[in-house]
């Protein structure tokens, strides 16, 4: 455990170093985000029809969508995709310690502190805005204690998934199928470009068993309370199976991958 929080805490300090490319961040998510203030005051002027959510609850969705941008599992490691194709991989291989939860603990780093400096800010700033255009705190306090919980355990899926990205290009060598279809299913299926509740009632089943609701939908219905808070153990059981399904199918992907590994250049 101790070489894991190390590599975890190692990550954790270089990508403190990357503050430009935090500001530069925050910027486009504030952008994006008024965009997407802005479509919804749009199509809530534009339509009579009674809406399966607020205007409000709306905008606070796409502001919390903004802020976990980075959170979401849009791509893999780079670094460990760089170690695989020049063949610096063997390195990986010789250290004493499972590699899937090494390259797990990375993951962990580089999903938190994109949101810790960018996403945080972003929230803090968006709040004070002109309340037709900022977030409104949490329902309840207890769909916001809910909310922390299931966050907490989107995370941990979100890594899950990169982790599956990486562990692609053991079998790809270039790993870029993976990192161009996955993201563009999860950007659609999560709610991240329409909340979820938007879709057809056909397909409302179906979403919310993918593993990708779990990303973002799930918790953000929390923070709004349109799912109560007592509601809670079923989502979070919901994202928890994910999160296992996905990592043991990311640690029997990578043993076989290391039993017939062919190290590319070095």
């Amino acid at each position: 455990m101790k070489a894991y929080l190390s590599v975890f805490r190692l990550r954790f300090a270089v990508q403190l170093q990357y503050r430009a490319a935090a500001a530069a961040a925050f910027f486009t998510q504030f952008f994006f985000g008024m965009i997407y203030v802005m479509v919804f005051h749009a199509f809530y002027a534009s339509s009579a029809a009674v809406q399966p959510l607020s205007l409000s609850q709306a905008i606070t969705y796409a502001w919390l969508g903004q802020s976990v941008y980075r959170m979401q599992p849009y791509n893999g490691d780079f670094d460990v995709k760089t170690l695989i194709r020049s063949g610096n991989v063997a390195y990986e291989l010789c250290r004493p310690v499972d590699l899937y939860f090494l390259w797990y603990a990375r993951q962990l780093s580089l999903r938190i502190v994109p949101y810790l400096l960018t996403g945080l800010p972003l929230l803090l700033i968006t709040f004070f805005l002109p309340r037709e255009f900022g977030w409104t705190l949490p329902a309840s306090t207890a769909t916001g204690i809910a909310f922390m919980f299931s966050i907490t355990l989107a995370l941990l899926l979100s890594c899950a998934i990169s982790n599956l990205i990486t562990i692609s290009t053991v079998w790809t060598i270039a790993g870029d199928g993976m990192e161009r279809i996955l993201p563009a299913a999860i950007m659609v299926f999560s709610g991240n470009i329409v909340p979820l509740a938007f879709f057809p009632d056909w397909a409302q089943t179906t979403l919310r068993l993918l593993p990708f609701s779990g990303l973002i939908d799930h918790p953000f219905r929390l923070y709004l309370g349109i799912i109560p808070a007592s509601s809670m153990l079923s989502v979070c059981i919901l994202q928890l199976s994910w999160t296992i399904v996905l990592v043991m199918t990311g640690i029997l992907l990578l043993n076989a991958g290391k039993k017939k590994v062919v190290v590319q250049g070095g």
